[in-house]
């Protein structure tokens, strides 16, 4: 009985542990290379995140994320998670590299 009760209990914790956020780094460079720009720990899901100062990036590495990511260009229509997503990544983790000409500049994941 008492190892029941010991299970059930860990079983209760652990469901209603909070739920950590992604990470993403913003790189200067293509295959996420060169300098970083900007890192983001524990972001939460289905919150548009940009950078600080409206800048973007040649890529992005990603990591902890639940299910698909959406990456947006930069420029005009696609600021800010608007105008359909420029890349979608269906992994945990990985690297987005923009479009030829083009920079990332938000992203949103669920």
């Amino acid at each position: 009985m008492q190892l029941n009760v010991a299970l059930v209990a860990g079983a209760i914790l652990i469901a209603a542990s909070p739920v950590l956020g992604a990470n993403f780094v913003w790189f200067s460079g293509e295959d996420c290379t060169g300098s970083v720009i900007s890192s983001q720990t524990n972001v939460p899901s289905n919150d548009c995140v940009g950078l600080a100062n409206g800048g973007s990036a040649k890529s992005i590495s990603y990591s902890g994320v639940p299910s698909t990511v959406a990456f947006f260009e930069s420029g005009g229509a696609h600021d800010f998670c608007s105008g359909g997503a420029t890349l979608i990544l269906v992994s945990q983790s990985g690297c987005a590299n923009g479009p030829v000409g083009f920079n990332l500049e938000s992203y949103i994941f669920d």
